[in-house]
């Protein structure tokens, strides 16, 4: 057998942790010396240990690593678990790599007040337009959460309109709606010469826009903040009132997303 010492070290832990896990009974030394105290492991109860350690660092509390190991989980299903949990940092990676661009694209816009160019914004009507049309909630309008949302739905709608034998006849085209609830309702569209039918899809025609105040922005979305603020401005000094959230036309979508051109048509009308 070996001393607890010993044993910690076999285990690549720490002693404290080992008196740790026997206080709550998750891994009890094989022998106590009645005397002295000292606690001895057999080599047999690494297996356990490996065990606590694993599920342990999968994100689960003392308490569920205890239910689980009750439940005699097999190789297989700690894999499984593995893989799940692989799955859930990716995802909380991704988010968080998102929300960073955010903060960046932020900065920088912030650095430019100022010192932004000249506004290059067009006015222009924009005409009724048949699209077909998928549609999912997000749960916000910032870029952390439209991103992830938008992106699958394009995937997803290219991918029907593909086995539904439907051309597209034009570039693709995003639009949101504000809910009560603070989420939004996300629209990916991509326009269509074919009579509304049981495609999969929805075809509908997107209502023509008056007066759209449009600006066209390079780079990935999630660092067009500075265009946006642009566009503001310019709605403001010339005695505009912008409605809803902003169409995004996409004329320019190569595999790196900071060579994506795309132009912001918002409605606007006179003051």
């Amino acid at each position: 057998m070996f001393s607890i010492g010993e044993f910690a070290r076999l285990g690549l832990v720490s002693v404290r942790m080992l008196r740790h896990y026997d206080a709550i009974g998750l891994l009890r030394p094989a022998h106590v010396d009645p005397v002295s105290g000292y606690r001895s492991y057999q080599a047999g109860q690494l297996a356990r240990l490996n065990r606590i350690v694993a599920i342990k660092d999968l994100g689960f509390t003392l308490e569920q690593v205890r239910a689980i190991l009750d439940e005699k989980v097999g190789v297989e299903e700690l894999h499984g678990m593995v893989r799940l949990r692989r799955a859930e940092l990716e995802a909380r990676i991704s988010a968080d790599l998102a929300r960073l661009r955010n903060v960046e694209a932020r900065l920088r816009t912030i650095e430019t007040e100022g010192q932004m160019r000249p506004a290059e914004v067009l006015l222009k009507s924009v005409p009724r337009t048949r699209v077909a049309r998928l549609a999912a909630r997000a749960a916000g309008y910032e870029p952390e959460h439209i991103g992830p949302v938008i992106t699958p739905l394009f995937d997803e709608l290219c991918r029907r309109l593909e086995s539904a034998c439907v051309r597209t006849a034009g570039p693709g085209i995003a639009h949101y709606a504000q809910e009560d609830d603070g989420s939004v309702m996300v629209h990916a569209c991509l326009p269509v010469n074919v009579p509304p039918g049981p495609y999969g899809f929805d075809v509908v025609d997107l209502p023509a826009i008056g007066t759209a105040a449009t600006i066209i922005h390079h780079g990935a979305m999630e660092a067009a903040w500075s265009t946006f603020q642009t566009l503001a401005h310019w709605i403001e000094e010339n005695g505009y009132r912008s409605r809803d959230l902003a169409r995004e036309i996409s004329l320019h979508v190569p595999c790196d997303r900071d060579e994506w051109v795309t132009e912001l048509q918002i409605e606007v009308i006179p003051c």
